[in-house]
């Protein structure tokens, strides 16, 4: 990582940690303990721009949840996917909006369950892709030039619970090819979709991963640094993110929050429209809004696991090739199992 945009970040997300603590310190010192019934619900997000950033695009969503909820509503917006793990498994989350491996594994430790989906509108319906980026300039000029020889070139990527930050690009196109991207390149940086487009856009990196959504985004507000760049690489429409309460949450509270997100922006009239340039707002995309699911949609999540796992287990060096059987078998047995495990535990829409 060099020394500029290791700085950089440091100054983001030490600032962004900084600030909240302060916040918080001010806040505990202002009043006393609210009672456990007044404490905000904490609604987590996945970093995008950065933690402050991500806050404050939700933050008129989670107005209007509060309201139907009857009870404040705070945003908990952290540097990384691991921050959020660590959360979750702590119950500091209450609800959150989460995909692939980072929603999969809430699920598996029971510490949250699915209750909605988003619902894409007609024209995202496939529109949203894992994506590659390069400079338009040289030296880096191809896909077919970075596939040839990744040891040459620096690549910005998502971490592992990335699902197109890290996992798409690893499945659909590094692995396939023999290409582990945690390996393979002259070197790394792992950040989020915003800092690893600056990274490519400023000469940090030569390649970075990113999705279609992002990208947009980034376009909006660093269109100097988004005219230098260009897409090389498109994957297969990825799957659409999840909402997830913690475990325990009453039928009533659910059915309660589920009324909420799957009316929100679909009114025809004033209102409806102001709902839908909030959604646009937090997901940076038109969204037909949300839907109701449970855990069986992450199946999906589970299956990509497997695939990951199963493409290293084949390219990988094993003292034997019944080792090697062995190894697929038993990722097989484990596939099936989550599989069979979630189809089952999922909670019915609406009950």
């Amino acid at each position: 990582m060099t020394a500029s945009f290791a700085t950089r970040r440091a100054l983001i997300q030490g600032g962004a940690v900084l600030a909240c603590l302060g916040a918080a310190r001010v806040r505990a010192q202002a009043r006393p303990r609210p009672p456990a019934d007044a404490v905000p619900l904490s609604f987590g997000v996945l970093p995008v721009g950065g933690a402050v950033d991500s806050r404050s695009k939700w933050e008129p969503l989670l107005q209007d949840l509060g309201g139907a909820l009857g009870r404040r509503v705070s945003a908990l917006s952290v540097p990384s996917y691991e921050a959020m793990e660590r959360a979750i498994d702590a119950d500091q989350v209450d609800i959150a909006y989460l995909s692939g491996k980072l929603a999969l594994n809430a699920v598996l430790r029971g510490r949250m369950q699915v209750v909605a989906s988003v619902e894409r509108d007609a024209e995202q319906a496939n529109a949203h892709q894992a994506l590659l980026l390069m400079r338009k300039a040289p030296p880096l000029d191809s896909l077919e030039a970075l596939l040839a020889a990744p040891e040459r070139w620096r690549i910005a990527r998502g971490g592992p619970r990335s699902v197109s930050g890290y996992i798409v690009p690893q499945l659909q196109l590094f692995l396939p090819r023999g290409i582990d991207i945690e390996t393979r390149f002259a070197g790394e940086l792992v950040g989020t979709h915003q800092e690893n487009a600056l990274a490519v856009a400023n000469g940090d990196a030569d390649v970075a991963t990113n999705n279609s959504t992002d990208l947009e985004r980034f376009r909006q507000q660093f269109p100097v640094e988004a005219a230098r760049l260009k897409v090389v690489w498109r994957s297969e429409p990825t799957p659409p993110a999840q909402i997830l309460v913690r475990t325990g949450w009453s039928a009533a509270q659910t059915r309660k929050l589920q009324d909420f997100l799957t009316a929100y922006g679909r009114g025809s009239d004033a209102h409806g429209a102001a709902q839908r340039a909030v959604l646009k707002g937090a997901h940076a995309n038109a969204i037909q809004g949300y839907a109701l699911a449970d855990n069986g949609v992450l199946v999906q999540a589970a299956r990509q696991q497997y695939e990951l796992a199963r493409q290293r287990a084949l390219s990988g060096q094993w003292v034997s090739e019944a080792a090697r059987q062995q190894r697929l078998a038993r990722l097989e047995a484990e596939y099936a199992r989550q599989a069979a495990w979630l189809q089952r535990d999922s909670m019915a829409p609406g009950r």
